[in-house]
């Protein structure tokens, strides 16, 4: 299905790291023009074919807010709003009164958004609900570490929202053995963010790691669901997608158990839930939700034929939301750099066993849109030679 535009739509995609290039194909391949916004334009990412490529002073906070209503002279009419980054989702949020009459874009209220943002609180509402997540606790400055010892070990260590510093000095998440291991690891994380939630583990491997990919229309009308699952993460265990494939198997289960939740607690727009299906007792527990925005691993769905972004901006226009289409065979996602390092890391690939026969789609590279991985070869290279040059000086 390709868009059947009036001239004047078009979608602005903020943040084109591999999340965004999967959107800038996604909208790209079917007729929307597109504006891709980010505060790198040297990215390989961006060097795509789709989409005209704008600088940006930032993704998140005043500055982005300020940047986007600069940027709305430039078009006849309201242009539609697709995020990639969870700042920039919450910005959007907290500043919808401002953005809503210059951008489209469908999220639910603000204090929901909120909820769903932060770990613990999203914990509270799949308890009080009665959805099936392993049990936690919040660890700040003011409650002692040996509270974690009422949970059942080992578990993981996460922070409650994603956190610049924190990205930068530590993991995704650390898997603790003990409450002792607690002890260990927080003083130092103490020092970059204030508080953390400590998350009964799931026991299973990374290819028990499953999500449910979906566009919620605001309208009622059903949503739009893609379910698959992951095969490789990095870093192991604990961390984002490396490579992933459908799951057929698993999307009415998962699809029945997304549509509960986000219909009780009445989300709509772009959102996906994680869960991981526990070896123990073989049921699937929620990890947690990503909403607002598309998933890292959000292309895999379009490779099979259901275009979630699309859906996004056709429901923002008020068109009917694109059907799926059959594919195959099946299209597997990776991601060439996160795979290499899990391999290297010992991590097993057991793609195969899952999915004889799928088709294995680089995240990057693509027949009819290559320079982006040219760009990150090249890029490579650079770094290799600028590392020779340096020996050599």
């Amino acid at each position: 299905m390709r868009a059947e535009l009036n001239g004047s739509e078009c979608a602005i995609v903020a943040g084109i790291d591999l999340n965004g290039l999967g959107v800038l194909r996604a909208l790209g391949g079917v007729g929307v023009p597109i504006v891709a916004l980010d505060t790198d334009l040297q990215k390989p990412t961006l060097a795509t074919r789709f989409g005209q490529k704008l600088p940006i002073r930032a993704l998140s906070g005043s500055v982005f807010v300020d940047e986007l209503l600069e940027l709305r002279h430039r078009f006849k009419c309201n242009p539609v709003l697709i995020l990639t980054q969870e700042a920039s989702v919450a910005t959007v949020s907290a500043e919808r009164d401002r953005l809503s009459s210059a951008y489209r874009f469908i999220m639910p209220g603000h204090v929901l958004m909120e909820a769903l943002l932060d770990k613990l609180k999203f914990q509270t509402l799949a308890e009080r609900y009665g959805f099936p997540i392993p049990n936690a606790i919040r660890l700040n400055d003011s409650e002692n570490v040996a509270g974690v010892r009422d949970l059942r070990f080992p578990c993981v260590m996460k922070p409650l929202t994603k956190h610049a510093e924190h990205a930068r000095r530590f993991g995704k998440a650390y898997k603790v053995a003990d409450a002792q291991d607690v002890a260990g690891v927080w003083p130092a994380m103490r020092e970059v963010i204030e508080e953390i939630i400590v998350q009964e583990w799931i026991e299973g491997k990374d290819s028990d790691v499953y999500f449910c990919l979906q566009y919620r229309p605001a309208t009622g009308r059903p949503s739009l669901s893609f379910v698959g699952r992951k095969i490789c993460q990095w870093p192991p265990m604990v961390g984002g997608t490396a490579s992933c494939i459908p799951a057929p198997e698993a999307a009415a289960a998962l699809t029945d158990l997304t549509n509960g939740f986000f219909d009780t607690v009445g989300f709509v727009g772009i959102g996906s839930m994680e869960y991981k299906r526990d070896q123990r007792d073989g049921r699937f527990y929620m990890v947690e939700p990503t909403v607002g925005r598309t998933d890292y691993q959000e292309e895999v769905a379009t490779l099979n034929g259901v275009n979630i972004p699309f859906a996004a901006f056709c429901d923002a226009v008020g068109q009917p939301l694109p059907a799926p289409v059959a594919v195959a065979p099946p299209r597997a996602w990776r991601d060439p750099i996160g795979y290499a390092r899990a391999r290297m890391a010992g991590a097993p690939d057991p793609m195969l066993q899952f999915a004889p026969g799928i088709r294995i789609v680089d995240a990057y590279f693509r027949r009819d849109d290559a320079m982006p991985y040219v760009a990150l070869k090249f890029q490579a290279l650079k770094r290799r030679l600028s590392r020779v040059m340096g020996r050599h000086a």
